[in-house]
């Protein structure tokens, strides 16, 4: 006879749900709608029936509480993980159950307390509870699972019924004792007053463009400010004191932010221009051949600017750049940074005040290269991945139904930059790391039927910075073609940045070419 109420839980796999098992031994629950329900008082061929439907209910049961628990068994291994950083082994593991955001977030606060749960768990002496001896929980295991009780805002073991779960809980109140004794220990009220106690999120890198437009990279390199700097080999050399001069961005260079580069006379006169790398990217890659030089471009979602003062320095002095805001605010930031980079060359960016759907192809016959970066979940940039991620699961629905408008309107827009005549080369770029808003919307363009017929198609690697290291998501364009080969060189046709790993932000970049 089972004496407990067991948890309401939600369609098995299989097609059951279960309502839980009463103090007399009742069963509620139905099975592709139907009723399974154990009568009390039950006899004969029923009850055997009913009885081995109950064994399997219990069966799935314990199953999907081992499927709960996964996201902590796949949390365990990058605790201590060593070689890459962590945002590069989570997200580009395409065999998690659990999500990445969610198991990134765990990790990173996990990270952020260690010291302070390894004192908790010391003190309260859980260690010593025989359950968790005989069940041989990992120190890392241990870890997350006391973090998601103690430290996590909604407060408890994101997992069904258990035994390690059990065996944690049953310790609950020793744990939640020491915790008060941490607190009152560091006199702090919160667990955020902490001294934090992993590295901030904070660019390792503060690169920095030589504005080529307005001074000559001698002329800035002349400066005190940057003779003072030695030059070092790579980005992992970068420390202060010390410049590097990048190999896939001309006229860019990498100094370690604690530098006091806005100080300079060369910042203050817009000689130089502080942009991260991966921002870079869309205009290197539209100018990429200098063979093929653009006289008229468009940079389709213009502010704040950098892009634009980039994709005008690659230009003649005839060229021009027609700039697109909608924004009344940031149209005003688009001016005012354009105005202090193009000193008296006004003429190189035009600024249209304008949502950029509206403008009509066939007014704009000259241009021929397009950078078209526009709104997006920004999930690349410093903190926000983690930010996203640490509400993961309150949001997980709302995130999916962000996450595909943003796309379609990325379709749009980019679809909407492939109607102009004269075009024959455009970048697509976001500062997502999201599939959903890269490589995904480049293949539902590439499977457009106007699309087809205006002749696009991804450039080769050879024409998208042929020596970055890090190329699109191949996996993603299985849908489009089960050839290895073929789903590599589609994938050679974007780049993709690891936040701070790559030594700045997260960004992904497609280039299309007709």
């Amino acid at each position: 006879m089972v004496t407990e109420w067991e948890p309401t839980v939600s369609r098995l796999p299989g097609g059951y749900a279960f309502g839980g098992t009463g103090p007399m031994g009742e069963v509620v629950g139905e099975r592709n709608g139907r009723d399974t329900g154990v009568e009390r008082g039950c006899t004969g061929a029923h009850q055997t029936k009913d009885a081995n439907r109950f064994t399997l209910i219990r069966s799935r049961l314990k199953k999907l509480g081992v499927i709960l628990m996964k996201l902590y068994f796949e949390a365990e291994k990058y605790l201590s993980a060593k070689g890459g950083g962590l945002n590069t082994q989570i997200f580009n593991n395409k065999h998690l159950s659990s999500s990445p955001k969610h198991i990134y977030a765990l990790v990173y606060s996990t990270m952020r307390y260690k010291p302070y749960l390894e004192e908790v768990i010391k003190k309260s002496k859980i260690r010593q509870s025989s359950k968790l001896k005989k069940l041989k929980v990992s120190d890392s295991l241990l870890l997350l699972l006391v973090h998601d009780l103690l430290f996590s805002p909604r407060g408890r073991i994101e997992s069904g019924k258990h035994p390690i779960k059990d065996a944690v809980l049953e310790n609950k109140t020793r744990l939640q004792a020491e915790l008060i004794k941490l607190k009152l220990r560091y006199k702090v009220k919160t667990l955020a007053d902490l001294p934090n106690t992993v590295e901030q999120d904070e660019t390792p890198i503060r690169w920095i463009r030589i504005n080529t437009i307005v001074a000559s990279e001698e002329e800035v390199m002349r400066e005190d400010f940057f003779e003072k700097l030695k030059f070092v080999d790579s980005t992992d050399e970068i420390a202060s004191g010390k410049i590097y001069r990048d190999t896939i961005v001309t006229n860019l260079y990498g100094i370690h932010p604690s530098e006091k580069i806005t100080n300079t006379e060369a910042y203050k006169n817009g000689k130089i221009i502080i942009q991260d790398r991966a921002s870079c990217f869309p205009a290197q890659i539209l100018n990429g051949d200098p063979e093929n030089q653009h006289e008229v471009v468009i940079d389709a979602c213009a502010a704040p600017g950098n892009k634009t003062t980039h994709l005008a320095s690659f230009l003649p002095k005839n060229g021009v750049v027609h700039a697109f805001e909608r924004d009344d605010k940031r149209v005003k930031t688009l001016k005012m940074m354009t105005s202090k980079a193009l000193g008296p060359n006004k003429d190189l960016i035009q600024i249209t005040h304008a949502d950029f759907m509206t403008i009509i192809p066939s007014d704009f016959p000259k241009v021929t290269g397009i950078v078209v970066d526009p709104s997006c979940s920004g999930s690349g940039i410093f903190g926000r991945a983690l930010e996203d991620a640490q509400s993961e699961q309150d949001r997980e629905t709302i995130d999916t139904e962000r996450l595909t408008k943003l796309a379609s309107f990325q379709f749009k827009i980019v679809k909407h930059t492939m109607k102009f005549p004269g075009a024959r080369k455009i970048v697509y770029s976001t500062c997502s790391i999201h599939p959903h808003e890269n490589e995904r919307v480049v293949m539902d363009l590439l499977a457009d039927p106007e699309v087809k017929e205006q002749g696009w198609k991804l450039a080769p690697k050879e024409q998208v910075l042929p020596n970055w290291h890090r190329r699109g998501w191949k996996d993603e364009f299985v849908s489009m073609s089960r050839d290895p080969q073929v789903c590599e060189q589609l994938a050679g046709g974007c780049v993709r940045a690891v936040p701070k790993e790559d030594g700045g932000i997260g960004f992904f970049a497609a280039c299309f070419i007709r």
